[in-house]
């Protein structure tokens, strides 16, 4: 006879072992000794409370009998109850296979697929990504024939969960979702793709970049028209909210358009896009964080302005954009490197902006946080670009060690976010001043290159 391991077995060779009694064993597991006993006889299915009490009261570790007690669960009819615990209690402990075994037995049956997907919504509010992701993919799949608002925002969960550090998954998880973002609820596709605008911004992926915040501040409009303009035939829901202020999505885009226009060296079409947020008497909020916002838009339209005079060449616009600059602390790491473009551009001495900035420069790092409205990877390629402009700075200055060093710097974080067109950048500019470094300077660039993750 083939005796199965279960629960109960271990909990009955455990008091067998110590001596104790029901009784006993109730006190130091806090369950009433005639729970106990029905456990044990097997009346009454075990609950995740219970197990986690019968657990440490054997002094085991957290989570042990959790895969016994997940076949214990499968051998009784589907039991929602017990199962959405379970999952949660996986998640706290980091139990990924476990949460995958459970979602790939529940999704079989729809009706639990909405249950699933409002557990993966609370796992992603408590910070368990992964734990969620997991759900959300299973959920995805089991609705991939349904054009449903849910399948959508199921993708729009899982991409920003996946990105990251790493460039090049970021733009496969952007490129996938992009399909998806008309199906969310309008309110939702705001969200979306100024999230999507954030991810290709980082990529420098400009044309993409121009196509999200373009859509983003067309439908933003037309939500604004129809929320404020009380002939408009159309009702706005008020049932559901976009996460910032609606009129931020508008004058965002343009905030982003200008952007693209100064990458592609159009700085009197960026001008043009400044002037529609500079002026924002039209905003009807009022709010704090509304008043705030307006606030922060008219002082970003005075620096804008400044940055755009002095990218076409009016260097003595410099004085007044440093002032401007210098106080926001955010905005120093993309201030100095349009001022080196520039500087390389117009060849123009900016070493006493570097001197002003030298702390703030000295401890830059790529962190992983949100800076103002921009997330981490816009940060990361931001940090890495600068470095690219500081190092062809020094060099085109003739002041070699001090440029190969940063060139060197740059290439360490081109590889840290996977950036092709970074990486390459370096390559280039480190084989054209070749001849200005050391054997040793050329063995540390050998051991980066090395480094580079092969195609």
């Amino acid at each position: 006879m083939i005796h199965t391991t279960t629960i109960r077995s271990e909990l009955e060779t455990y008091l067998k072992k110590t001596g104790l009694t029901i009784n006993q064993f109730g006190e130091l597991s806090k369950i009433n000794s005639g729970t106990l006993s029905t456990i044990i006889k097997g009346v009454r299915p075990i609950a995740m409370q219970q197990l986690d009490r019968i657990v440490a009261a054997m002094g085991l570790p957290e989570g042990s009998f959790y895969e016994l007690y997940l076949e214990e669960c499968f051998s009784y009819p589907l039991n929602w109850r017990r199962l959405k615990p379970f999952l949660y209690r996986c998640a706290e402990l980091d139990k990924l296979e476990l949460i995958q075994k459970v979602v790939r037995y529940m999704t079989d049956n729809l009706a639990y697929v909405p249950l699933l997907f409002d557990t993966a919504e609370v796992l992603l509010n408590q910070e368990k990504r992964s734990a969620a992701a997991i759900i959300y993919e299973s959920v995805a799949e089991s609705e991939k024939y349904q054009h449903s608002e849910r399948l959508a925002l199921c993708h729009y969960r899982l991409f920003t969960i996946s990105i990251g550090h790493d460039q090049e998954k970021n733009l496969r998880a952007a490129t996938k979702f992009e399909g998806f973002v008309e199906r969310l609820d309008e309110i939702d596709q705001l969200d979306a793709l100024k999230d999507l605008a954030n991810t290709y911004l980082s990529l420098r992926q400009w044309g993409k970049v121009d196509e999200m915040s373009k859509e983003m501040g067309r439908k933003a409009t037309i939500q604004y028209h129809h929320k404020y303009n009380q002939n408009s035939r159309f009702k706005y829901n008020l049932l559901k909210k976009p996460k910032r202020p609606l009129f931020l999505y508008i004058i965002y885009s343009h905030l982003l358009r200008s952007a693209v226009c100064d990458e592609m060296g159009n700085y009197e079409l960026a001008l043009k896009y400044v002037s529609l947020y500079s002026d924002l008497s039209w905003v009807k909020e009022d709010t704090a964080e509304a008043l705030r916002i307006k606030e922060e838009f008219k002082i970003l339209a005075l620096v804008n302005t400044c940055l755009y005079q002095l990218m076409m060449g009016q260097v003595e616009v410099l004085p007044q954009y440093v002032a401007y600059v210098e106080s926001r602390e955010a905005e120093i790491l993309p201030a100095l490197i349009k001022i080196i473009q520039a500087a390389n551009k117009y060849n123009f001495n900016i070493d006493f902006v570097l001197e002003k900035f030298e702390s703030q420069i000295s401890s830059y790092a790529v962190k992983q946080a949100n800076i103002g409205t921009y997330t981490y990877q816009v940060v990361a390629d931001r940090y890495t670009h600068f470095l690219s402009e500081l190092s062809l700075y020094y060099l085109r200055s003739q002041r070699y060690d001090i440029g190969i060093n940063c060139l060197l710097d740059c290439l360490a974080s081109a590889i840290e976010i996977h950036s092709d067109s970074a990486i390459l950048n370096c390559v280039r500019m480190f084989e054209k001043f070749r001849d200005f470094t050391s054997v040793e300077v050329q063995n540390k660039y050998n051991t980066l290159i090395s480094e580079v993750p092969k195609k």
